[in-house]
């Protein structure tokens, strides 16, 4: 795909986030919204992957670490053809498959459970390490949130994975800047994060998560890079698209209700017209 075609992707990704989190009346649409480019581009472009045989052997690895942005990653899947995009309006109601976090014993695509922040690092380094040992050539990619940094079992994985030069690794952190209890650099600064993973032998590129270029030219490079792990920091921003949205922590974890939602659509419908204008 070409990036207008990713960014159309990426914007009809972010209408299924919103659908979905209003529809469900709880969910976390802010750190959604921000890593939904990103999505679009591993799902896409990225990664080996194949709906109809979703668990192939020698696919590419995902594991969502910030597993509480489930709504990303089921309208990633869901618009990549994993199930019907309808399913979306089912989120987090009884007898439905998606649940409020990943489940890989329901969702097809999903390669891992998560949702307890720090430990979705830690399974990514294991799938990479077997790949390692089995002389499989799949390749593993992570997703954290930058406010997860905070927690010490992902400084473990790190340090084990710079340890094993798992260059079949790619950690991705969603650099938005915000958590559940405001900006990061008030509740527990991660930063400088750059460096903090160079300390860990990672191979670091810092981007701008909103840029199609830059993530092209990132995912490139990793694969490119050996000898040791990668780490992509996408600077992003909270709520991506949707102007009430952007750069607030109010919408970490808040559903909109019904005259939000019309507002936040009609956002993206206006970036949707945008593109194709392109």
């Amino acid at each position: 795909m070409d990036n207008l075609e990713l960014q159309k992707m990426a914007n009809e990704i972010r209408k299924g986030i919103v659908t979905s989190v209003h529809a469900a009346k709880a969910g976390h649409p802010g750190g959604s919204l921000s890593c939904a480019d990103i999505m679009t581009y591993l799902y896409f472009e990225e990664m080996n992957v194949d709906p109809k045989d979703p668990k192939k052997s020698d696919r590419d690895r995902f594991v969502l670490s910030k597993g509480h942005c489930a709504p990303a990653l089921y309208s990633t899947l869901a618009n990549r053809g994993y199930f019907p995009v309808d399913d979306l309006v089912t989120l987090r109601k009884l007898g439905s498959h998606l649940q409020g976090h990943p489940c890989m014993a329901h969702t097809p695509g999903v390669d891992m459970n998560t949702g307890s922040l720090g430990q979705g690092i830690s399974v990514a380094v294991g799938m990479a390490l077997s790949a390692k040992l089995s002389n499989d050539s799949f390749r593993t990619y992570t997703l954290l949130g930058d406010g997860e940094l905070a927690e010490g079992q992902v400084w473990e994985a790190a340090m084990f994975a710079g340890f094993k030069k798992l260059d079949n690794l790619v950690v991705i952190v969603d650099n938005n800047g915000l958590q559940i209890d405001g900006a990061i650099t008030e509740v527990c600064d991660s930063n400088p994060i750059d460096k903090k993973f160079e300390a860990f032998n990672f191979h670091v590129i810092t981007i701008d998560a909103h840029d199609f270029d830059q993530i092209r030219a990132a995912f490139k490079e990793a694969k490119e890079t050996k000898g040791k792990p990668t780490c992509i920091v996408a600077k992003s921003t909270k709520g991506k698209g949707v102007s009430f949205m952007e750069n607030s922590v109010e919408w970490h974890g808040v559903a909109p209700n019904d005259e939000e939602y019309e507002i936040a659509m009609k956002d993206l419908e206006k970036v949707g017209e945008a593109l194709c204008q392109k």
